[in-house]
Order: structure tokens, then C-alpha cells, then sequence
């Protein structure tokens, strides 16, 4: 079950690396680059669970924090640059 799982996050992050290469706009990119932080999260979390270790959940709530900051610094920079 949990290579299922490791296998779908995988390809999710593969085909987020593809629209950050290739996305047309910066958002585009952005928000391709928001879910594959989003999937390192689900098998960083994936990863705790099946070696019962804390570090790697501490590690991703790191992760998505940072992840979150980010996209909102982001869409703040946009905000401000439609209004000039």
C-alpha cells in the first residue's frame, strides 16, 4: 500500500517539475511548485509513519510552513504589482 502511495507522490512531483519547466507564466510556476511541495509533504509524512520516527514529521511541517510563506509573499507581489 505504501508504495502505491510513495509511487503516486512520485509521479505527481515529476509531472509538477514538468509545468515549473514548461508553465507559460509565473504563476503557472509557482503554483506547480506549491504542489510539489505538497506531495514532498505527503511522503515525508508517509516516511514517519512507516519508520516511526518524529524527525521526518518535524520535517515537513518545516517544509510546508516555508511552502506557505512563500506562496503568500508570492501573491502579495502579485497584488502589488496589478495595482501599479
Amino acid at each position: 500500500m505504501m508504495a502505491y502511495l510513495a509511487a503516486i507522490l512520485t509521479a505527481a512531483m515529476v509531472l509538477a517539475a514538468v509545468r515549473v519547466v514548461r508553465g507559460p507564466s509565473l504563476a503557472d510556476r509557482v503554483v506547480a511548485l506549491d504542489l510539489a511541495v505538497a506531495a514532498a509533504t505527503g511522503l515525508l509524512i508517509m516516511y514517519s509513519i512507516r519508520f516511526a520516527s518524529q524527525i521526518y514529521l518535524d520535517i515537513a511541517i518545516s517544509l510546508a510552513l516555508v511552502s506557505f510563506v512563500g506562496t503568500v509573499a508570492f501573491a502579495r507581489y502579485l497584488e502589488r504589482k496589478a495595482q501599479s
